[in-house]
């Protein structure tokens, strides 16, 4: 069985603040063990369970967050960003039988994790055919242009509640709740052990039942924040300026989506 693992940071165990993600800030190294941790738990509830190829894509900030000393033996890892639309799942491909979420977060305009966003912190809000999109829903939609279902879960309990309505078959893991500025977490304990089990259950299970279907056409709306972010992000190509600080985009080809995400959030 091959599995590719995807991790963030802003849905791990007692995180609770952007310092904390921040690799400057002296908060950082007790968050960046944390999610290597749970990456290491992901890794071992596949191995567990026949997993014999595993990949792993560091996708927080700098990609380079996962203290790769404490990876299994029979792990590989992505680090850094190539430039490739898909991101969060370089290198990722027909191959694979499955892809693992771990550390992942809401939606931006969600209040179920005070660290929620989408792909970058210029965006109030973004929806792909009227859908509130969450990183999960963005990289859930990019597996599946290869065919490869989402079968694992681990993040906070606004994100669970979402991945359920795209598909109840994904195995989730909660492990915050946001309120306000704060987060209610289970123990770092808890967080691996329910991590390790939930990803081994859930690769055992019927993957198939795991995959979704792509709609047939794509309609991408970004509301920035900022309304010169809007604008100037109104000049990619096929983007159509709707007012309200919000800019559109029309494509039949999810590829297409990622590109213009990607882009239109450049700085």
């Amino acid at each position: 069985m091959k599995v590719y693992i995807s991790a963030d940071i802003e849905g791990i165990a007692g995180i609770a603040h952007w310092d904390e993600a921040n690799r400057t800030h002296p908060a950082y190294p007790e968050f960046r063990e944390e999610m290597t941790r749970e990456v290491v738990a992901a890794c071992e509830g596949a191995a567990a369970v026949g997993a014999t190829d595993i990949l792993i894509k560091d996708a927080h900030s700098s990609g380079r967050n996962i203290l790769v000393a404490e990876l299994p033996e029979y792990a590989r890892i992505v680090r850094g960003w190539s430039g490739h639309p898909y991101s969060m799942i370089q290198e990722l491909d027909e191959s694979f039988d499955a892809l693992v979420l771990i550390g992942y977060h809401s939606r931006a305009g969600a209040e179920s994790n005070p660290l929620a966003h989408t792909m970058s912190l210029k965006v109030a809000e973004m929806r792909i055919n009227g859908q509130p999109a969450s990183e999960f829903m963005l990289q859930t939609y990019a597996a599946a242009t290869y065919g490869v279902p989402v079968a694992f879960v681990s993040g906070d309990e606004g994100l669970c509640a979402d991945v359920k309505k795209v598909n109840e078959k994904i195995g989730t893991f909660a492990i915050s709740r946001g309120v306000g500025h704060s987060t209610i977490s289970v123990s770092p304990a808890r967080a691996l052990r329910g991590i390790r089990e939930g990803v081994s259950a859930a690769l055992q299970e019927d993957l198939g039942a795991k995959k979704i279907r792509l709609p047939n056409a794509f309609t991408l709306e970004i509301k920035f924040s900022d309304p010169v972010q809007a604008y100037k992000a109104s000049f990619y190509p096929g983007a159509t300026h709707k007012g309200d600080r919000v800019i559109a985009f029309e494509t039949g080809d999810f590829l297409d989506v990622m590109r213009a995400v990607k882009f239109t959030l450049r700085d």
